[in-house]
């Protein structure tokens, strides 16, 4: 049944930052006013769905003069690169920001790659084996 009510009310976007942190993927999602409890993460597959609402009714006798600040339902999707780690993905909320971390999966983690000199010993064992012999790889280490 909040499904149906979901899809029947307009629903507005969340604001969102997203940016790269060393090792991490950072998004930060304006949420002023709603209850951390009311917030639903979700991910399937490569989306990750944000979905929020905030209320706000009169008590009974109160004469409203004017009504500005936005109620009702938000939400946000957004699709995740394969470089992201979906299963140790962490949420807080503080001060009306949700902020969503998410690390870099190991494969996707930036790693320095040794050029090795033709005519090498090491050269000659990746030709003959399909990789370095552990000899070959000691004398390049410093």
């Amino acid at each position: 049944m909040a499904e149906e009510m979901r899809s029947q009310r307009p629903v507005r976007q969340i604001p969102v930052d997203a940016y790269r942190r060393g090792d991490e993927f950072k998004i930060h999602l304006d949420l002023p006013g709603v209850d951390p409890d009311s917030i639903e993460l979700t991910v399937e597959n490569d989306v990750l769905s944000v979905w929020a609402s905030r209320s706000w009714l009169p008590a009974e006798g109160d004469q409203v003069q004017i009504t500005e600040r936005a109620q009702g339902e938000v939400s946000r999707q957004l699709f995740l690169g394969q470089s992201l780690d979906r299963d140790h993905l962490t949420a807080t909320c503080e001060n009306g920001v949700l902020t969503i971390t998410i690390p870099m999966v190991e494969q996707a983690k930036p790693r320095r790659v040794e050029v090795l000199h033709a005519g090498s010993t090491a050269m000659d064992d990746i030709q003959a084996h399909g990789h370095m012999s552990l000899e070959s790889e000691a004398a390049l280490s410093p």
